[in-house]
């Protein structure tokens, strides 16, 4: 499979996605002194909590490591990237070119990291992505220096798939919004829900980012599934969870965990039983997640979230290049090599790259009781992402 144009300009954008970078050289003088790090992501607008908890994971482990990643100090250079793919490229050459960042984090919206991953890609820059989940990214447009530390799309929808197969559902409804990220999450769930002997009687999109939810709602009541398999987030999230609930169709929802994270406490009891997968829940019993979520809520006075903990593993996998070139950020070479092997424990659990430098990772299921995710279990053990279309060699 080779990259999808036409799916590139759905999440970036034609005027963020156009923009051409030319080759930059880097000077010689960039092995001295501090490490910069540049940090493109959402500190305004909606996704702004989201960058700040990426920050914020990032940052606290740095400090644990006393400043330092491969024996050198590190520097943050934070540019707000404004969820805004049409802004993707002039602020990622700003980090690169103007910034002369060493090393690139971002970003949160799929469409800004679509744009920000072509740059990287042509200029070679070691790359991180600590939160969007766009499928394209560690397929048709991976790249020797391109990492994640969170999720793909599909993977998510997967691992949620095998998890309602495990729970006895064979006849599934899915409803997303319409647009890249739902149909990614439902393909996702769709390929492990029909592999595993599944049937899918009907898919269901509204428009984004459209919270009208009864007519869909009435005709999921005339199909009679067993199971409802539905991914919204943010407010769109918790108004779906209401509608669902007052609807009282007695049928079990499902989803991945962004239906839910968020929106735990302002669900209420709508969103009681509600349950979700996704690879972190805060109640995760292992010592480093207990560690994390003690110095975290320490730091900053609020419980660690998923995206906190990617930024700290974005902190985690970098510390794995940057001490096998002992922090000559212009061996690139050597520190991709060295991050695509990495493989290290994580607050979420074991941690380890894909062929397509994706996440290897665990999976929970979680049900929303009183407000709180509570933790059932594994629903997919070290479940990698799929990689067709990657050709890194």
């Amino acid at each position: 499979m080779t990259f999808d144009r036409r799916k590139f300009l759905v999440y970036a954008g034609a005027a963020g996605a156009s923009g051409i970078a030319m080759p930059f050289v880097r000077p010689s003088w960039a092995q001295s002194g501090a490490i910069r790090v540049g940090l493109l992501l959402p500190y305004s607008g909606t996704y702004a909590p989201l960058g700040e908890a990426i920050t914020r994971g990032l940052e606290l482990f740095v400090k644990s490591q006393g400043g330092k990643l491969g024996g050198r100090d590190v520097t943050f250079v934070k540019v707000d990237d404004e969820s805004a793919p049409p802004k993707a490229t002039e602020l990622t050459t700003k980090l690169l070119q103007g910034e002369k960042a060493d090393i690139l984090v971002g970003t949160v919206h799929s469409g800004v990291a679509m744009a920000m991953v072509k740059i990287a890609r042509e200029q070679g820059t070691p790359t991180i992505v600590p939160n969007a989940g766009a499928d394209a990214i560690t397929r048709g447009m991976c790249g020797e220096n391109i990492f994640r530390t969170s999720f793909a799309n599909g993977a998510v929808g997967e691992a949620t798939g095998l998890a309602m197969l495990a729970a006895g559902h064979r006849k599934a409804v899915t409803m997303t919004w319409k647009y890249a990220a739902g149909e990614e999450m439902v393909n996702g769930f769709k390929r492990a829900f029909i592999k595993g002997g599944g049937q899918i009687l009907k898919d269901i999109t509204v428009p984004f980012p459209d919270v009208e939810f009864q007519s869909a709602l009435a005709e999921i009541s005339t199909l009679k599934p067993d199971s409802v398999y539905s991914f919204f987030a943010g407010g769109g999230a918790l108004k779906f969870l209401k509608d669902y609930a007052a609807a009282k169709l007695g049928i079990p929802l499902w989803g991945p965990g962004f239906l839910t994270d968020g929106v735990e406490k302002a669900a209420g009891e709508a969103g009681n039983g509600v349950k979700t997968v996704l690879h972190y829940v805060d109640a995760l019993d292992n010592p480093q997640n207990k560690a994390f979520v003690k110095d975290f809520s320490g730091a900053y006075n609020v419980m660690p979230d998923v995206y906190a903990v990617q930024g700290w593993d974005a902190g985690q996998l970098l510390k794995v290049g940057l001490d096998a070139v002992a922090g000559d950020v212009a061996k690139r070479k050597e520190l991709n090599a060295a991050m695509a092997k990495a493989a290290f424990a994580s607050p979420r659990g074991p941690f380890r790259m894909s062929t397509s430098h994706d996440v290897v990772q665990n999976y929970y299921l979680r049900e929303l009781k009183g407000g709180a995710n509570a933790w059932l279990g594994v629903a997919a053990k070290e479940l990698a992402p799929d990689a067709t279309g990657c050709k890194l060699n």
